[in-house]
């Protein structure tokens, strides 16, 4: 089993950016027995999937944002810093001595991210679902849904080489790189998502919870998470607290109009579900099939390991799926689209 420091240094495998860099820093302070050890006291013996590198690297994060340590926004190119990081590790080793039961606490947070970027997918699946039921009213529902921005895939802009849809006034317009789908107008006349842990929006700690976990230099995943919050801001979506199967299963119990279509939407969520909350959700869907009309959009797939080169999304990319279809592959962030 590999060690946390392990972790720490194989999670990018590189320093082209400031996470990258500073997670080697991470590790050689834990094996000099420095702050980060103090940190990390209580999760040495932490698994890959415990992902304790990404807790760490939100909590400093979220000091930053909120702008408790000045002296290192101008390594954080989401809070438009662009300064050369290489010998910034006295700046970094402060704060974290500086906050250590706070980061320690930090590591007790699950990651959330709720990326929108993924709105791409669950709208192609909504399209083609569309098309094959003729129903074009929608009842969506979406477990594993963290804040459920992803719920608000019907008042965002979303375009192509060769095609729009959604409004064009939206705070959040998503470029989803893909060509060759054809739009198809339909009305979201439900939207209810769940999650063991929902995240508030219309709160300040909540939207900054959000942030934490966006990697500073992915300023586009930035931008996105920023319009989908205004998006939201005057009519957040409604998600439970709630187990995936066991929710889903009493809403679909739910009488609907015969001409509505409930689609149920999830993604990269079911790798950190049970078995039994994996098996429960598909039979949930499959014993509603007899009831009601019903569409499963997925987007599902492992990411692979981070490095410098990238992976082929052709691939390696996670899939689109439509009751067991593959319909397009995408980035774990969603797009570039390519489709099947």
């Amino acid at each position: 089993m590999a060690t946390l420091s392990e972790l720490f240094r194989d999670h990018f495998g590189h320093e082209e950016h400031l996470y990258g860099w500073l997670l080697n820093r991470f590790a050689d302070d834990l094996d000099a027995g420095g702050p980060v050890a103090e940190i990390c006291r209580d999760h040495l013996d932490a698994s890959r999937a415990d992902a304790v590198q990404l807790r760490l690297l939100a909590a400093l994060h979220r000091i930053v944002l909120r702008g408790d340590a000045p002296e290192l926004e101008r390594f954080y190119p989401n809070l438009g810093g662009n300064d050369a990081y290489v010998t910034a590790w006295p700046l970094f080793e402060k704060v974290l001595a500086a906050h250590v039961d706070e980061l320690r606490a930090g590591l007790e947070v699950a990651p959330q991210t709720n990326e929108v970027g993924r709105s791409a997918c669950l709208l192609i699946g909504i399209f083609e679902a569309v098309r094959r039921t003729g129903l074009h009213r929608i009842r969506l529902l979406e477990p594993g849904a963290s804040a459920g921005l992803n719920l608000l895939v019907d008042r965002c802009h979303f375009y192509g080489e060769d095609w729009a849809y959604g409004p064009t006034d939206s705070p959040l317009t998503i470029d989803t790189q893909s060509s060759g789908v054809g739009p198809v107008l339909f009305e979201v006349v439900a939207r209810r998502g769940c999650d063991l842990a929902p995240v508030d929006v219309s709160t300040a700690a909540g939207r900054e919870y959000l942030t934490s976990f966006v990697w500073p230099h992915q300023v586009d995943r930035h931008a996105r998470l920023a319009g989908a919050l205004q998006v939201a801001a005057s009519d957040p979506p409604v998600v439970d607290v709630g187990s995936a199967d066991t929710w889903l299963k009493e809403q679909l119990t739910e009488a609907t109009d015969a001409d509505v279509l409930t689609v149920v939407w999830q993604s990269i969520t079911e790798q950190y579900w049970p078995i039994e909350v994996r098996t429960g959700v598909r039979a949930a869907v499959a014993e509603a099939r007899g009831r009601l009309p019903i569409a499963h959009v997925s987007m599902e797939g492992v990411p692979p390991a981070q490095t410098a080169s990238g992976w082929d999304i052709r691939t390696d990319g996670p899939a689109l799926n439509l009751d067991g279809d593959v319909l397009a592959r995408s980035t774990h962030h969603g797009p570039p689209l390519i489709l099947a």
